[in-house]
């Protein structure tokens, strides 16, 4: 039987390079990271595929699900949109004895860390201000202006939740930033 996996959780606001970040540290083989892929209810983006970027569910659905205990975290982050982490998911690769490695929200990284305790590192992915943050924002062309503000004045509330991490790495350096999580974690896999 293999030893069971360890959780480490990676929340930042919207635009902080949290998924480039996570992309590279799974790359390194030698940390044995597989992806949690995320649920959600909003509707695919350009070249984005059920069970590869996320699990696509439709607002009534991922309500049952959430009736039915199915989630180890969920958040409505925008009126009608949610996301959460299915119980499902942490168990497939954790038990298999891999290391598991979430993108969740930061209300959802501190109440997994809540739940999984010492058996999860989280870290906080903090911008090293809002206004680098609303220039990327801008630069990926993703998102309206108003959907910018949207994750600008969104982002302002979640760097208070920063200090509920284990740890925060400021990405004002992409290859730094990847780095500096790629130590934490190696660190905290060793324990």
């Amino acid at each position: 039987m293999a030893n069971k996996g360890k959780i480490i959780i990676i929340s930042a606001p919207s635009g902080t390079g949290k998924s480039t970040i996570i992309n590279r540290i799974i790359a390194d083989t030698s940390l044995d990271l597989q992806f949690s892929i995320s649920a959600t209810s909003r509707e695919p983006r350009k070249g984005e595929a059920h069970g590869v970027n996320y699990y696509f569910f439709t607002e009534d659905d991922f309500r049952k699900a959430v009736a039915d205990g199915r989630f180890v975290e969920w958040e409505e982050v925008y009126p009608g949109r949610f996301y959460g982490t299915l119980r499902s998911e942490i168990d497939r690769i954790t038990s298999a004895g891999h290391n598991v490695i979430m993108d969740v929200d930061v209300k959802g990284g501190v109440n997994i860390k809540r739940i999984m305790g010492a058996d999860a590192l989280s870290v906080f992915v903090q911008p090293p201000s809002v206004e680098t943050l609303r220039q990327r924002l801008v630069a990926r062309a993703t998102d309206t202006p108003e959907q910018i503000e949207q994750r600008v004045a969104k982002a302002e509330y979640e760097m208070a939740f920063a200090p509920q991490f284990d740890r925060t790495v400021v990405n004002d350096d992409l290859h730094t930033a990847v780095e500096d999580v790629r130590k934490l974690v190696k660190d905290f896999i060793s324990e």
